[in-house]
């Protein structure tokens, strides 16, 4: 780049497909380096590479806070089975296994109990406590990096979700338009007409992470924001399920999310 040449990102899912067609057998360097060539010569409109910048970071954050979070689950499912076992009939104490005033009536629970099974839950009520200050203090990191950024507006975007959104995107220049963010987050229909019948069927593809985002985006609004509550039940209305109105509500999220995104890069370069 340095030297003026255009450096592009190749998707792995076009490499695999140039790959087959190639008829070269196995996997080597030579027959990447033949097979992305193709690629990049036969597709115009490749991404431009993704260069170090705060989403990249925000990626890195989001990922190490949702393995946390993950291993958090999986002890406090642990930690409940334990319970059921060690004090039958907590759950009327101790409702949720989340907070930490919840964590301390648990300990209290298990205090004075002997043997090997309340030792290992006493200790899985230590690693949720150390578990849950890591998760807070990379929030507070992913806050500090999203700043004020112009998605926060948005009805229904919290900050974990709008770094998810500045992570996925990337550079928002590289889409030619809103609907090409559509079709990378999955959520543009896609034609799947046949001879006189003219019908759209649900993409399975696109990056899962941003339709993640949307669709936390929208069942938030659906519940909290009035204009995205009536505009489900008239999609109910009309006769589509929960689920086909839920999928329109994120199509239509679309475009302002773009309009964000453009607006909070614009606001990075005139800093810059």
């Amino acid at each position: 780049m340095t030297a003026g040449f255009a450096v592009c990102e190749v998707p792995p899912q076009l490499t695999q497909r140039s790959r087959t067609e190639s008829r070269r057998p196995g996997k080597s360097d030579p027959g990447d380096a033949l097979t992305i060539a193709r690629v990049t010569a036969r597709e115009p409109a490749l991404p431009p590479v993704r260069l170090a910048d705060r989403t990249r970071e925000l990626g890195l954050l989001l990922d190490t806070r949702e393995a946390l979070v993950h291993e958090a689950t999986r002890r406090r499912n642990r930690l409940h089975a334990h319970l059921q076992v060690l004090v039958p009939g907590y759950g009327d104490r101790v409702h949720r296994l989340v907070s930490g005033a919840a964590l301390d009536r648990a300990r209290r629970l298990l205090r004075g109990l002997t043997g090997l099974e309340p030792e290992l839950a006493r200790g899985l009520v230590g690693d949720l406590r150390r578990l849950d200050r890591q998760i807070n203090g990379l929030t507070d990191r992913i806050a500090t990096v999203v700043g004020d950024d112009p998605l926060l507006r948005l009805p229904g975007i919290g900050v974990v979700t709008a770094a998810r959104l500045l992570a996925e995107t990337g550079d928002v220049t590289r889409f030619r338009s809103a609907d090409a963010f559509a079709a990378l987050a999955g959520v543009a229909p896609i034609p799947a007409s046949s001879g006189q019948v003219q019908r759209v069927r649900l993409s399975r593809g696109g990056n899962r992470q941003l339709n993640r985002a949307l669709y936390v985006i929208a069942l938030t609004q659906v519940w909290h924001h009035p204009p995205a509550t009536a505009y489900v039940a008239r999609k109910r209305a009309e006769g589509k399920t929960w689920r086909a109105a839920i999928r329109c509500l994120k199509r239509q999220l679309v475009r302002p999310v773009f309009r964000l995104l453009q607006e909070g890069q614009l606001g990075l370069q005139a800093a810059a």
